[in-house]
């Protein structure tokens, strides 16, 4: 029959039938066919731009549902407010910005400049100024020393690690991000995160357990840069690098047993996260098994290693040479 790729087999010299001939089906004629243009990158599915397409339309997906600056979490989920004490550190958080709420001014207590100064810098921010008897701060002091001030500042509303990405490709320069594993200090992550915005980083990430969260006091340390850098909490810190990775990001952890030194660190000019572990057990195992290279910074002392944000500010610096001149 005409148009079927089978027919019937002819007669062999000996009487016998040959087998059925089996046509090609088409298949040379389609092999013969081109495959049409090249998709762009984005559709391709194991190109980075293909993933990083991914990650910023989740980013959006998230932003859509209305949390809370982009992919930030609600303020005060999981956490309660931080009561700062004493006349020096409620100054020093007021100049620096720290978002609090409300001001609590015993009644009755001598007055001098640094409690003119906290009331005069709370009504410039708009915080509630509340008088309160002396033992009702008491109370809220749980016999620590207050001093006859106190400033009560709501919990950070960190943002979701995917934003960091979002931030990022939305940046001129390559994305840099520092994410921190096991740094418990938070004078280290308020340094850090200074370093971060003066080297022109895009953000910062935690773990959730075991790390030091922006507290009054890492917002203090990090002299405002808080209030415009964002601080991103992970739920699964090797997860979210390799996620990280996955975008199109050079992983490279601190380690002062290093495959490369930082004089010979070439991936400065690529999309870069910059792993720091604590001062004493360095990086986990997990972390550094999902970084692409560990970084040491050479170092002529008799020092074995540098304090976390040290480092990361000394790393920061070269990174940021490196693109200057690139």
């Amino acid at each position: 029959m005409a148009g079927n790729s089978r027919r019937r087999g002819a007669m062999r010299k000996d009487g016998t039938k040959k087998g059925m001939v089996v046509g090609s089906g088409g298949q040379r004629r389609k092999q013969l066919q081109g495959k049409g243009p090249t998709p762009p990158k984005e559709e391709r599915p194991y190109h980075p731009a293909a993933r990083k397409a991914k990650l910023a339309a989740r980013a959006a997906e998230n932003h859509s549902r209305g949390r809370v600056a982009g992919n930030r979490r609600k303020a005060g989920e999981g956490e309660t407010a931080e009561t700062v004490l004493g006349r020096n550190p409620v100054v020093e958080c007021l100049r620096a910005g720290v978002p609090a709420t409300a001001l609590q001014v015993a009644i009755g207590m001598s007055a001098d400049e640094r409690v003119a100064e906290a009331v005069q810098l709370a009504a410039d921010a708009g915080i509630s100024i509340l008088e309160v008897q002396r033992g009702e701060l008491d109370r809220m002091a749980g016999g620590a020393l207050h001093q006859g001030l106190a400033l009560t500042v709501p919990p950070y509303a960190y943002a979701h690690p995917d934003e960091l990405l979002e931030i990022a490709s939305e940046s001129r320069a390559p994305g840099l991000i520092v994410a921190l594993d096991g740094v418990t200090d938070p004078r280290n992550l308020g340094a850090v995160v200074r370093s971060v915005g003066a080297f022109g980083g895009h953000g910062v990430v935690v773990p959730q357990r075991r790390a030091a969260g922006m507290t009054a006091v890492a917002w203090r340390t990090s002299a405002g840069v808080a209030a415009r850098l964002p601080v991103a909490r992970a739920t699964n810190l090797t997860r979210t690098l390799q996620e990280y990775a996955q975008a199109g990001y050079m992983i490279a952890g601190l380690d002062a047993e290093g495959t490369v030194s930082l004089d010979e660190f070439e991936m400065a000019s690529d999309p870069l996260v910059i792993v720091i572990g604590s001062e004493g057990k360095g990086l986990s195992r997990l972390v550094k098994q999902t970084c692409d290279v560990t970084v040491s910074i050479p170092m002529a002392g008799p020092v074995e290693s540098l304090n976390a944000s040290v480092a990361a500010g000394v790393v920061l610096a070269e990174v940021a040479r490196r693109r200057r001149i690139g």
